[in-house]
């Protein structure tokens, strides 16, 4: 709701198409939103491919869409037809880069918060990949292992705490990647899975090679594969080599590393020594970049957003100066030409008709 929000205060009327791989929730906003809200300024409109398809086609002040950027594509697309300007959150393949230099127990209690925590990887900002140094690989897994069970227990699908997967396609999808023969033997904890209660227990895998399916798709899911390096230099290669998140997480006690990580990576958003947390503050601009998005909003940057900047600049009738209405005579052009130079001996001279 924070865009329609930001959509409202900034005097605009709003409709509001809930995601369809949500039915619950869109069904809840269907039903709460005309009875507690101005029904003239906000609409609800559900359905599908159908229904989206007939929206896109109408001519809009502005898009905002939240999504995948297959479908993002498809918006712009259909947006560019009419000049309509778009804000796109889409995702990516969110980094989180370890250092040795770091408190373990608590680098393990944020990470795990933001993947497994935030909706079991379910979200666009969730870590989908974490690198560090093939030496200290084994300690960062371990922690992560201690603190999965003491959260969730050694047997998660018997925690209240994790959630399930959103649908049937979606737990087709995460298991097409777990199954995928570049992979099968790189899972080094959970991987169990539940088809017909839709859990997918939160799983590691180490080195899954780069061109394997977890590592070229948007994860989206309970599944966390770490990448190892000898140096941690080449985790920045590692970034730059796939398309630009939408956040970017750092985990480091060295402030030089700290300085040269935040200049290389372009990304929607940054965090460091955390995951997840920036897009509860409503100070900073929370939006993507490249093929993770274009456009910010939160907070002010919501109004900002559904705003136009509109310029107007009002003047009087005294002072209008003579120069900039033809003939443009000698004596004119030296005016001009002393105003653009900054020489003020020089217009006066011209002003009182002196050569100078």
């Amino acid at each position: 709701m924070d865009p329609v929000i930001g959509a409202i205060a900034a005097g605009n009327v709003v409709v509001l198409k809930p995601s369809e791989v949500a039915p619950a929730t869109s069904s809840l906003l269907a039903r709460l939103i005309p009875q507690y809200l101005d029904n003239s300024a906000i609409r609800v409109v559900e359905g599908s491919v159908a229904e989206t398809t007939s929206l896109l086609e109408q001519k809009w002040d502005k898009i905002f869409y939240t999504g995948s950027g297959k479908i993002g594509r498809i918006v712009m697309a259909a947006a560019a037809k009419h000049l309509t300007p778009v804000t796109l959150e889409l995702g990516g393949k969110c980094p989180v880069i370890v250092d040795p230099t770091v408190d373990l127990e608590v680098t393990a209690r944020r990470i795990i918060a933001g993947k497994w925590g935030c909706n079991n990887g379910q979200a666009c900002i969730s870590p989908d990949y974490i690198i560090t140094l093939e030496s200290f690989a084994p300690k960062l897994i371990d922690a992560l292992k201690v603190t999965l069970e003491k959260f969730f227990g050694k047997d998660p699908f018997q925690s209240a705490d994790l959630s399930r997967i959103v649908n049937f396609s979606h737990f087709a999808r995460l298991t097409r990647l777990l199954d995928d023969p570049k992979v099968s033997d790189k899972v080094i904890y959970g991987g169990q899975r539940d088809e017909k209660r839709l859990i997918i227990a939160p799983t590691l895998l180490l080195d899954a090679p780069m061109d394997s399916l977890i590592m070229t798709e948007e994860i989206f899911g309970p599944l966390l594969p770490i990448i190892t390096v000898q140096k941690m230099e080449e985790a920045l290669e590692v970034v730059s080599s796939l398309p630009k998140p939408l956040a970017a997480y750092l985990f480091t006690k060295d402030k030089k590393f700290e300085r040269q990580v935040v200049a290389s990576i372009s990304a929607g958003g940054m965090v460091v020594n955390d995951t997840a947390i920036h897009l509860a503050n409503h100070h900073l601009p929370f939006g993507g970049v490249g093929e993770s998005g274009m456009g910010a909003y939160h907070g002010k940057f919501s109004f900002e957003t559904f705003s136009h900047k509109k310029a107007v600049l009002y003047r009087g009738f005294m002072g209008d100066l003579m120069v900039r209405y033809p003939p443009y005579t000698t004596r004119k052009q030296k005016i001009v030409r002393c105003l653009l130079t900054g020489d003020f001996l020089g217009l006066v001279y011209a002003l009182i008709g002196w050569n100078s």
